[in-house]
């Protein structure tokens, strides 16, 4: 096993014939082809990169060797390194922008038509339909069927679309408010979508918390944070979250946050509002962190003037090109993937609906 900078390994395999690289992040993997086949000669400095491209099924294949590589491992931890985002890009972590809604331009009608047609009734007639075509067996014309299934069709999507294009401005309005971060020793203003993992940011009083936070240091004495966590559990009690003792001594001192560059080791993104596990290395110390020391998306901040928190888990997943190696591009797709922070896991996607009556009318016209 050789170590390459950066925190990416080659594992060796086969003689030399193919050699892998695996980055900590999830999503990056590349070839490292040699000289194969039969009688090929190992020459040194002959070895050739090849990227590749993780489809939908999670499988990996190098397209000009036609070899077939074994699919990624999930994630099993979270590294990050605090104000260091090029540091923090090689794994692929995503932004901070989140999507609620089902549709857009290109899929709307083939998604909507599919869903719509999971209603047996709509099915019935539409097979009604084909059969009404034939004059040998219908003595009803085509178009007093298709007239009616084309009404309720349009009707149900012309809701369906209704309703996804508040979810886009809902969204919208979510990605775009203001935060203040901190950029190169100064607090700056920037948009919720532009946070990514390893950014420290500042939170006031009453304001939403932008992502899954590792909380620094606060105004209130023993660094102590009061949060309000209706939307994700619905408690309105108050909740007290205290950051470490290495972090609080920084308090707002911008020239000792920006100077921090503690390497944080924690879980994977789960959905479990109650426990986190993890480790922060500062000056060659570790420092174990629980639950009670990170402040979840979606909390308020109360009775407290202003906090820092360094974040560890943000929004949603993205399409990342980066160079981790030099002269060599990764490319990773993120059909599989979803949100990181815990009030997204524990939303889930937006599922077809379907009432009791729905459920009792397919088993009618089935029976019919």
């Amino acid at each position: 096993m050789k170590q390459l900078g950066g925190g990416e390994q080659i594992s060796e395999k086969g003689r030399g014939r193919k050699r892998a690289l695996w980055g900590r992040g999830r999503g990056v993997a590349l070839l490292w082809a040699g000289p194969c086949g039969s009688g090929a000669p190992a020459q040194k400095g002959a070895l050739r990169w090849r990227s590749l491209e993780a489809t939908a099924a999670r499988r990996w294949w190098c397209f000009s060797e036609m070899k077939y590589i074994k699919p990624l491992i999930s994630e099993q931890e979270r590294y990050l390194q605090a104000n260091n985002r090029e540091f923090n890009s090689l794994f692929g972590y995503p932004n901070n922008s989140i999507k609620t809604s089902k549709y857009n331009a290109l899929n709307f009608l083939p998604m909507n038509l599919f869903e719509q047609f999971q209603r047996l009734a709509n099915a019935y007639f539409l097979i009604l339909l084909f059969l009404q075509l034939i004059p040998q067996i219908s003595s009803l014309a085509w178009y007093t069927t298709v007239i009616p299934l084309m009404v309720v069709l349009s009707i149900t999507a012309v809701k369906d679309g209704i309703d996804d294009m508040k979810r886009h401005k809902n969204d919208n309005q979510v990605n775009n408010r203001s935060v203040l971060v901190l950029m190169n020793g100064r607090i700056v203003t920037d948009k919720w979508m532009n946070i990514q993992v390893g950014d420290i940011i500042k939170l006031e009083n009453n304001q939403l918390v932008t992502a899954d936070i590792l909380l620094l240091s606060s105004s209130e004495p023993y660094s102590l944070t009061y949060i309000e966590t209706a939307e994700l559990d619905g408690e309105t009690n108050l909740k007290v979250k205290q950051a470490i003792s290495v972090t609080s001594d920084m308090e707002d001192n911008l020239k000792l946050l920006s100077a921090f560059d503690g390497e944080v080791r924690c879980e994977s993104p789960n959905n479990r509002l109650d426990r986190f596990t993890g480790t922060l290395t500062y000056k060659g110390k570790n420092y174990i962190l629980n639950h009670d020391r990170l402040i979840f998306r979606g909390c308020v901040i109360r009775n407290t003037d202003w906090c820092y928190g360094l974040v560890v888990f943000t929004g949603k997943w993205r399409k990342l090109q980066c160079s981790p190696v030099p002269s060599v591009t990764v490319v990773i797709d993120d059909n599989n993937h979803g949100p990181d922070t815990k009030v997204m896991q524990n939303g889930g996607k937006s599922a077809f609906k379907r009432t009791h009556i729905d459920h009792l009318m397919n088993v009618l016209v089935l029976w019919c």
